[in-house]
């Protein structure tokens, strides 16, 4: 048996249940890890409560690090003693966990338990944002939404690293000192006027080639109007809700824009799409270029007072949750 955080019917942080779970041995194909870290995410909450639907009961959790104690028939790769890490499947929330090994990768020198937890879902998501989804080149300018955030703050460092000006928005007056040090050379603090207004005086008139949103419904409508003629809206998470039914005409006056919602499953689907992500965030970590801020940490067992404090958007950079 293994203590894990299940969940057995959809709501608040207040059905998030500490609780026994048989565990069996690894199979085919499968690694047992004990986790020494888990990751907290924008996800998990809307897992909890429903937005993004799942079969009850489950355990909660999307990213964790940790130490493979065993393996399962057909695995190569793997074995007893390795520091591995991982985004995907859900599941993490729990002291011990059985992982697909093609979903895993090693940890290499150089980056610790917990700063791999804390990174694995978040700098693959801005991988793929900044390196696929939009592939930042140097001299561009990009908007990065919650620039504070877990995923804001490591996408800001890396897009200032491939050579672009970053404008970041922030919640509040307080975070914006965090955006800065995250490599935002302007930023804008939300709810004090239209921020499109303010973009479009930073970049002459001209606007960005693509926005960066992980806010979703109080930020879509403003943000296409800081887009350039043919720019990219890229909506990649719903902190403030789901974007509601939009009309697509409205595209073409603002400049025959381009609207994606992407996922980091869809962008690691392929076991080497997977593992070069892996690859490239390792390295630009280990070269200090994107630095991985854990802001808070708390036991696996108050993972409630996790999202809630997550929710109410406490938290900045990222968050680790210690079994």
């Amino acid at each position: 048996m293994v203590k894990a955080i299940r969940i057995h019917e959809t709501g608040g942080p207040e059905v998030m249940r500490w609780e026994d779970v048989e565990l069996a041995q690894p199979g085919p194909g499968q690694v047992l890890v004990r986790n020494t870290a888990v990751g907290l995410n924008y996800i998990d909450t809307y897992h909890r409560s429903g937005l993004y639907p799942m079969p009850l009961p489950f355990t909660l959790g999307m990213e964790g690090a940790g130490v493979v104690e065993a393996v399962g028939p057909k695995v190569k790769e793997f074995k007893p003693g390795d520091h591995v890490a991982y985004a995907q499947p859900i599941g993490s929330y729990t002291e011990r966990c059985l992982r697909p090994a093609d979903r895993l990768v090693k940890i290499p020198s150089g980056i610790d338990d917990r700063t791999a937890a804390a990174m694995m879902l978040k700098g693959m998501t801005a991988w793929y944002l900044c390196r696929r989804t939009y592939k930042v080149q140097k001299g561009d300018t990009v908007l990065v939404h919650a620039a504070a955030g877990g995923v804001g703050q490591i996408l800001s460092q890396w897009c200032k690293a491939l050579g672009a000006r970053v404008i970041g928005t922030v919640g509040s007056e307080a975070k914006a000192a965090l955006a800065k040090k995250a490599g935002c050379k302007d930023v804008i603090v939300l709810g004090q006027g239209k921020f499109s207004d303010k973009v479009k005086e930073l970049t002459k008139g001209v606007g960005v080639p693509v926005v960066y949103d992980g806010i979703g419904k109080d930020t879509f409508m403003d943000s296409l109007d800081c887009l350039r003629p043919l720019g990219l809206m890229v909506i990649y998470g719903n902190a403030s809700g789901p974007v509601p039914p939009v009309n697509l005409g409205i595209l073409a006056p603002k400049g025959s824009l381009y609207v994606t919602r992407p996922t980091l499953v869809s962008y690691t689907a392929k076991r080497e799409d997977l593992v070069q992500a892996a690859k490239d965030l390792f390295a630009v970590v280990k070269s200090k270029k994107v630095k991985i801020a854990i802001n808070q940490t708390y036991p696996l067992a108050e993972a409630a007072k996790a999202h809630r404090d997550l929710e109410s958007r406490k938290t900045t950079g990222s968050t680790i949750l210690l079994p």
